[in-house]
C-alpha cells in the first residue's frame, strides 16, 4: 500500500493537534480506550466538545500548555493509503523541529486561523516548505466557524497567500487551499453543509487522490550501498550482492552503472527483493543488486547509470538549519553524514543568515545559532557524491555531526 508522509505547520491555537485528532476521530482510527480517555478529559475541563487535540499531544506539557513541542508522528489508513503525519510545533524558537518534521514529507499542511488570517509566522512555515521543495502544499484556513463560515474572510486569506507564495523561488509547488473546521469537523474528512459557495474537495480526498508523480521530485537513479551480502553458503558460494534503496528513478536489469567513488562500470545482472526477483527496481524500494563483473563495491559507494553522474567534489556550499544551543562559526570542524557516508568537514565560509519570514538576508552573520537558517561553505577531507537538493532530495541532503558529543547539530540542503 502506497505510503504518504505529510507535515503539518501553524501557529500557536491554529488548531494542528485538533485537525489531525479529527481526521483520525472521523476515520475511526481511535482505539476505544484512546476515544474514552479523550471523552473523560474533556469532561474534566468542562468542554462540551471533543477535545481532539489529546489524541496527539504526548507530552505532560503539551497537555497542560495547550500548545505542541515536540514532533509527533501519527499513522493511520485508508482503504487507498497509509498515512503518517508530523505533527510539528508552530512557534519561532522550534524552528529545527519543523525542519526535521518537514525534511521526509512528501506534501504538508499549512494551518492558518481564519480570524488572524495570514501572520509572520505563516511566512516562516511556507519558506521551510519551499526550501525543503515539498511539492503539495495544503493550506487549510481554520476555524471558519468562529467567523460565521465567511467566504469573504476565506478569500481574502487566500489572496494574501498567493502575494506570499509570488516570493517563493520553487515554482513547481501545487498550493490548495481549502476552508475547514477541525472542531466541528467542516471540510476535514466530510463536505461541509455550511460552506456550499466551497466547490472543492474536503482534506482527506484531496490526500486520498495525490498520484505519486504529483508529489515526489523526480530526478536520476542513485543507489547508495548499505551492504554487502555474501552469504558464503555452498548454494551461494559466489553470490556477492549489494543491498541498499533506489532513490530519485528507477534502475533495471541490462542498465550500465558507474560504481562511485572508484567510477569503474558493470551491468546489472540481477534484481532481487528477497527470493524473488525482478526487471525493475522502482523509486523508493530497496533492493540487492548483482552486477555483470567482479568490481570492488563496498559499503558507502553508490551505483548510478552511466552519463548520469553527480557531482564528486571536497567542497559544497548548502543552506542550513542550525539546531544546536553551540554556536556555529568558521573554521569550525563537523562530521557530515551522507547518505550512509560519514566525512570530516571545516565550516569554510557563512555567506549570510537568511530570514525564514520573507524579510530579507543577514550578510554580516558570524556565527549561527539554535534554529538560524544559513548558506555555508564547508571543506571535506575527502570527496562526496551528490546533487544539488532543488535535483534530488536525498542525495542533496546531509545531517552535520558534532565531533565531540556525537549530536547530530543541523541538517543541510545542498545549493
Amino acid at each position: 500500500m502506497e505510503v504518504l508522509k505529510i507535515a503539518t505547520a501553524g501557529s500557536v491555537d491554529d488548531g494542528k493537534s485538533t485537525l489531525i485528532g479529527r481526521i483520525l476521530y472521523d476515520t475511526k482510527s481511535l482505539t476505544t480506550d484512546k476515544l474514552e480517555a479523550i471523552e473523560k478529559t474533556s469532561k474534566q475541563k468542562g468542554y462540551d466538545y471533543l477535545d481532539f487535540s489529546l489524541a496527539t499531544d504526548g507530552l505532560v506539557a503539551e497537555r497542560e500548555q495547550g500548545i505542541t513541542i515536540d514532533v509527533a508522528h501519527i499513522y493511520f489508513s485508508t482503504a487507498s493509503k497509509s498515512y503518517i503525519i508530523a505533527d510539528t510545533p508552530g512557534h519561532v524558537e522550534y524552528t529545527r523541529n519543523m525542519v526535521t518534521g518537514a525534511s521526509t514529507s512528501q506534501a504538508a499542511i499549512i494551518l492558518i486561523d481564519a480570524r488572524k488570517g495570514v501572520i509572520e509566522q505563516t511566512n516562516r512555515h511556507f519558506f521551510i516548505n519551499n526550501l525543503l521543495r515539498i511539492k503539495d502544499v495544503i493550506v487549510a484556513v481554520n476555524k471558519m466557524d468562529l467567523v460565521d463560515y465567511s467566504e469573504e474572510i476565506y478569500s481574502g486569506i487566500k489572496a494574501d497567500f498567493e502575494e506570499l507564495m509570488s516570493k517563493r523561488d520553487y515554482k513547481e509547488q501545487n498550493i490548495t487551499f481549502i476552508p475547514v473546521s477541525a472542531l466541528k469537523g467542516d471540510n476535514v474528512v466530510n463536505s461541509s453543509e455550511k460552506m456550499p459557495w466551497f466547490k472543492g474537495q474536503t482534506l482527506l480526498e484531496h490526500l486520498e487522490l495525490l498520484d505519486r508523480k504529483d508529489i515526489y521530485n523526480t530526478g536520476t537513479p542513485r543507489f547508495p550501498v548499505q551492504y554487502v551480502i555474501r552469504p558464503k553458503t555452498d548454494e551461494f558460494h559466489d553470490f556477492r550482492g549489494f543491498a541498499g534503496k533506489v532513490y530519485g528513478g528507477e534502475l533495471s536489469v541490462g542498465d550500465e552503472v558507474v560504481a562511485l567513488p572508484s567510477q569503474t562500470k558493470s551491468k546489472i545482472k540481477d534484481i532481487y527483493f528477497y527470493d524473488k526477483k525482478y526487471q525493475t527496481a522502482s523509486r523508493r524500494s530497496s533492493v540487492t543488486i548483482t552486477l555483470e563483473d567482479e568490481i570492488n563495491v563496498s559499503r558507502g559507494d553508490m551505483l548510478v547509470k552511466v552519463g548520469d553522474l553527480p557531482t564528486i567534489d571536497k567542497q559544497f556550499t548548502a543552506t542550513i538549519s542550525w539546531m544546536d544551543s553551540q554556536n556555529l562559526q568558521p573554521g569550525n570542524k563537523y562530521v557530515v553524514q551522507h547518505g550512509v557516508n560519514k566525512v570530516l568537514a571545516k565550516v569554510a565560509s557563512i555567506h549570510h543568515k537568511i530570514h525564514p519570514d520573507y524579510s530579507g538576508i543577514d550578510d554580516q552573520a558570524s556565527s549561527l545559532g539554535m534554529n538560524d537558517i544559513a548558506k555555508v561553505t564547508f571543506k571535506l577531507n575527502k570527496p562526496i557524491f551528490f546533487d544539488l537538493f532543488k535535483n534530488h532530495r536525498t542525495n542533496g541532503s546531509f545531517i552535520l555531526i558534532d565531533t565531540q558529543s556525537n549530536n547530530t547539530v543541523g541538517a543541510g540542503f545542498i545549493n
